[in-house]
């Protein structure tokens, strides 16, 4: 019985260390942020803006995002904060999406920005000839473990 007991006390504590490293390891190996000002730069020309909300259907409190993300012709701007973790991608979608099985419905139809390293300000380039014409909706996606983190609406 003993045993037992230490076995799964052993296997609890290694499950939370586990989770805790992936919670904190994009945070120990962030990169800086973009400045505050080529960040306001693209805001200060953006065509389209959105804001992240924490309301979203199926953000929890470890997927989240609130802030505003602005859009130029040529470039992706977010000023706010997400919820820290690892293999973050930004995706521009037709449709709007606020839950991780319409993500995945509609992700053959999205487009790919890049990756998202930093949890406060991020700058993207768009991918040269970008129609935003054909996208209302900016996704956060975590790509490792499939979980929906914030979208916001673009007008």
């Amino acid at each position: 019985m003993r045993k037992l007991i230490l076995l799964c006390t052993h296997l609890a504590v290694g499950a939370f260390g586990f989770g805790l490293g992936v919670y904190a390891l994009p945070i120990l190996i962030e990169p800086e942020s973009p400045s505050v000002n080529s960040v306001q730069a693209v805001t200060e020309k953006a065509v389209l803006s959105g804001e992240f909300t924490k309301d979203r259907q199926d953000s929890d409190f470890l997927h989240w995002g609130e802030g505003i993300v602005s859009i130029t012709e040529d470039a992706i701007a977010f000023e706010g904060e997400l919820a820290p973790g690892p293999d973050y991608k930004l995706y521009l979608s037709p449709s709007y999406v606020e839950t991780e099985v319409a993500f995945n419905e509609l992700k053959s139809t999205m487009l790919k920005v890049g990756d998202v390293k930093t949890f406060d300000r991020f700058m993207l380039n768009l991918p040269q000839g970008t129609d935003l014409t054909q996208y209302d909706t900016v996704v956060i996606w975590c790509e490792t473990f499939g979980e929906f983190i914030t979208s916001a609406k673009i007008k």
